[in-house]
């Protein structure tokens, strides 16, 4: 017992160690961003990075696969550009209004979604995500296939001038950062603990006085919300929102981020959108050949490295990414 006693708090601590350095080069990296790329791209590259966090919250962690999480990223991205652009209120309230509205989307699909389970669950969040698309086509503030442009990026808590690059990449960093920090604190609470015991056997879970379908929908809300905070950060930063941003295609491009990086772990999916995002930037020079490459990049890293790039390096490495 002892034994077992003094080795519990060594790997905390490990883990804890594991956690703070690979945070250090996470922020490293970001503050050299600027330098090291396109601020543009990689301002870009956060915002779909936090969304794939978001995703990876609730298929990592709970083992609910959603293949329409882009309505609450798209969504979120068209009630923030027209918050900011018609009713002229500050950026910080035109994307939390975007969080607000996927958070109470999340709730209402996932009310109905995790009633099911596998590949049922999957196809009802399908079957919302086509019912918005059609929505953000139809209804007139969308502004249909021509979506919201020029939207203004204005100043924060009025304050940050957004219009200047820096400081719109020091805002978009700070939210990144914001939102991975509250994945980090879902994850490693009680409440993740219980998320990690329903995903792993949720009929032992209930067994012990758990109430799964109510743990699952504050973790679809919570995802949902996160999703939001990207898609209405992204709105600003490209200052337009369409219907690529809720489109089935990014929907399917989240669920391959993750697995590309890592499902389940904190840094997987943040490798994942890297280096998807990358490839659409790098390579689009080849058009739709780009999607060719992508199914191969995919395909070789399946039968590589089956549990993500950070999975297999923290695997082979013994270290909690």
């Amino acid at each position: 017992m002892s034994a077992v006693a003094e080795a519990a708090p060594s790997r905390a601590h490990h883990e804890r160690r594991d956690f703070a350095l690979a945070g250090v080069l996470l922020l490293a990296l970001i503050v050299a961003g600027p330098w090291l790329a396109y601020p543009f791209f990689v301002m870009e590259m956060l915002c779909i990075a936090l969304f794939a966090c978001a995703f990876n919250l609730l298929i990592g962690y709970v083992g609910l696969l959603s293949f329409g999480h882009a309505m609450f990223f798209g969504m979120a991205s068209y009630v923030s550009a027209h918050a900011a652009k018609v009713w002229g209120v500050d950026p910080v309230l035109a994307i939390l209004s975007g969080v607000v509205v996927a958070a109470v989307m999340g709730f209402v699909t996932g009310a109905l979604a995790i009633r099911s389970k596998g590949i049922y669950f999957a196809m009802i969040t399908v079957a919302f995500s086509q019912m918005v698309i059609f929505f953000c086509n139809e209804v007139p503030f969308t502004h249909g296939e021509d979506g919201i442009q020029s939207v203004p990026q204005g100043r924060a808590l009025g304050l940050i001038d957004l219009a200047q690059p820096m400081q719109l990449y020091s805002f978009v960093a700070a939210i990144f950062l914001v939102g991975f920090f509250i994945v980090y604190r879902v994850i490693n609470s009680p409440f993740g603990e219980v998320l990690k015991a329903i995903r792993e056997n949720e009929p032992r879970t209930v067994s012990l006085g758990y109430r799964a379908p109510q743990y699952k929908l504050m973790a679809f809300v919570i995802s949902a919300a996160l999703a939001g905070l990207a898609g209405g950060t992204k709105a600003l930063v490209v200052q337009n929102a369409s219907l690529s941003d809720v489109g089935a295609q990014l929907s399917g491009e989240v669920v391959l981020m993750t697995l590309l990086g890592g499902m389940g772990t904190l840094y997987g999916p943040v490798v994942g959108a890297v280096v998807v995002v990358s490839m659409q930037n790098y390579l689009a020079q080849y058009g739709e050949w780009v999607t060719v490459i992508q199914g191969a990049v995919f395909v070789a890293c399946v039968l590589l490295f089956r549990r993500g790039i950070i999975g297999e390096i923290a695997n082979s490495a013994g270290l909690s990414l």
